[in-house]
């Protein structure tokens, strides 16, 4: 009887770990997204604050090592790194994005054709951030099986 009391015990232990929620490491596993910034912040930024926003909350909930997080800026989105130069709000939100490794890629069209200079008009922008066209670069990460999110 003991014995077929501790096989019992056995399996209702093990049945309440099968059905246990996963945690977030098991569940999301790891990832690759590209978020689509083309629109403008509006007022105070509040757009740009809020896409900054969910891409943390995305961080938060799949854990930074386990993601790999690609920001693409252009048309009216470029203005994200420029509002940054002077909204501390925003300059924080991406340094803080930067500390955990997401990159922010600026189209180079964009910046012909609206005539600005990154390492004058822009927030922490580096050469190696420009790519040379963000619908291509859009397309070319998600055939790397990056996962495409417009916030």
């Amino acid at each position: 009887m003991k014995i077929i009391l501790s096989a019992f015990m056995l399996a209702v232990t093990m049945f309440a770990f099968a059905t246990a929620p996963a945690n977030a490491n098991e569940r999301y596993g790891k990832q690759k997204v590209v978020y689509h910034i083309n629109y403008d912040g509006g007022e105070v930024d509040k757009k740009y604050r809020g896409a900054l926003r969910n891409i943390q909350n995305h961080i938060n909930a799949v854990g930074a090592e386990n993601m790999e997080v690609k920001v693409v800026l252009h048309g009216n989105g470029v203005s994200l790194l420029k509002s940054a130069m002077t909204n501390q709000k925003l300059q924080g939100d991406v340094t803080s994005l930067k500390t955990q490794h997401v990159t922010f890629n600026v189209c180079n069209n964009t910046l012909k054709g609206r005539k600005i200079d990154y390492t004058k008009d822009l927030f922490e922008v580096f050469e190696d951030n420009i790519v040379p066209s963000g619908v291509a670069e859009l397309s070319y990460l998600q055939q790397q099986g990056y996962t495409y999110i417009k916030p």
